[in-house]
């Protein structure tokens, strides 16, 4: 499977699980100038930014390692943006989630990460 279409379909994935896990999907690739958001949604009272990271092979290592300092620090960057842009108040609750997918089995390995990050 190619990278583009690995990461959309581990997003597809990733939006699955947190409808399960009880998450109300708001937007799905919010586009900046600094990059995207995979996924924003609602988690009770909880704006939740959420990054995906889809990898077949464990080769490079887990695919949370890929949401490094740098990724961390642009995805708040982009979520503050959402905040203005959306003109939710200073008091919204929010947190950065990431969701793993390991396509590297037979069948998918799914792990969502509450609060993976704090925004720096």
């Amino acid at each position: 499977m190619k990278p583009d279409k690995e990461g959309r379909f581990g997003e597809r994935i990733a939006r699955w699980m947190l409808i399960l896990s009880g998450y109300r999907i708001i937007e799905s690739n919010y586009r900046t100038r600094y990059g995207e958001i995979d996924i924003v949604a609602r988690d009770g009272d909880d704006l939740v930014f959420v990054e995906v990271k889809t990898k077949s092979s464990r080769e490079y290592g887990p695919p949370e390692e890929s949401v490094d300092e740098h990724k961390q620090r642009k995805i708040a960057r982009m979520a503050l943006m959402y905040l203005t842009e959306r003109q939710a108040g200073e008091d919204t609750a929010c947190r950065f989630d990431v969701v793993t997918v390991d396509l590297s089995g037979i069948l998918p390995k799914i792990r969502v990460i509450p609060n993976a990050f704090e925004a720096q």
